[in-house]
This record gives C-alpha cells, sequence and structure tokens, in this order.
C-alpha cells in the first residue's frame, strides 16, 4: 500500500484510538485529479447520517486540463464501510464523545483509493505542550 498523503495534524490534535480502512466513493475526474495533483485533508472530517458515513472537508483540486466534466472540489463524499463497522463507530462516537477523522490516503495494490479513518478523542491544551516537550527530547537525543 501506498500513502498519497498523511493528516499530521490529526495525529497532534488527537489521540487515536481505533482506525479502519474503507473505500470511498470518487468521481472518474477526482481519481485523475489524486493522482496528478493530491488532495489535502488537513480540514476534514466525517460525519454518519442514515447508518452512511460521509466526508467532509476533503479539497481535492479540479483538473486544469478538463473543461466539461470537473468535480466540486470540497463536496461531501461517501465512505463505504459495512453495516457492522458503522454501528460499532456510530455507538462509540455517540456515547463517549469521540470524533471520526480521515487519518490518510492510501492507493492499494489493486490501484483503488482507501481512506483510514481513526475514532479519535480530542487532546487537551496540556497534552500537546506535553507532545511538543517529548518531540524536541528525542531531537536532541538523535542529534547527539
Amino acid at each position: 500500500m501506498k500513502t498519497i498523503t498523511k493528516n499530521r495534524k490529526a495525529f497532534f490534535d488527537y489521540n487515536v484510538l481505533d482506525t479502519y480502512i474503507t473505500g470511498i466513493k470518487l468521481l472518474g475526474s477526482e481519481v485523475k485529479s489524486i493522482r496528478i495533483n493530491g488532495l489535502n485533508i488537513s480540514d476534514s472530517y466525517c460525519f454518519i447520517s442514515d447508518n452512511e458515513i460521509f466526508i467532509k472537508g476533503m479539497n481535492i483540486p479540479q483538473l486544469k486540463t478538463s473543461i466539461y466534466d470537473n468535480h466540486e472540489p470540497t463536496r461531501v463524499r461517501k465512505l463505504l464501510l459495512k453495516k457492522k463497522e458503522i454501528n460499532k463507530i456510530s455507538i462509540s462516537t455517540s456515547t463517549d464523545k469521540l470524533s471520526i477523522i480521515p487519518l490518510e490516503i492510501i492507493l492499494s495494490e489493486s490501484n483503488f483509493i482507501k481512506v483510514k479513518i481513526g475514532i479519535c478523542r480530542g487532546k487537551k491544551a496540556y497534552d500537546k505542550s506535553k507532545a511538543i516537550k517529548e518531540r524536541d527530547i528525542k531531537r536532541e537525543i538523535k542529534n547527539l
């Protein structure tokens, strides 16, 4: 599996409790644009509506060469999961006040674009500062 993009902001702002790899419903121009231009998932999130999971805020830039069949860059896209998994995610997010955040976009061996989503709990300000201190200490040790 080849990673197309990662959501580094998610790992800084959230504690990841559980992960799922899902398919995503895309248009042809979106797939081509992802392979050529890439995409941005730093401000995106997932939500559940009518027992389906959707991703909102994922920005796939339009193709410059295509005139007629271009897509809307920030439209809501459907994620493909089994009903059991959707129910499990729905229960955990509603009872424990957790968030569903896309962590990375992956190109699978069979050339399908997949989304790795995480069930996350938000970090407090003191947790973030603690993570920064630990990261700085690791850098100093590595440089010595």
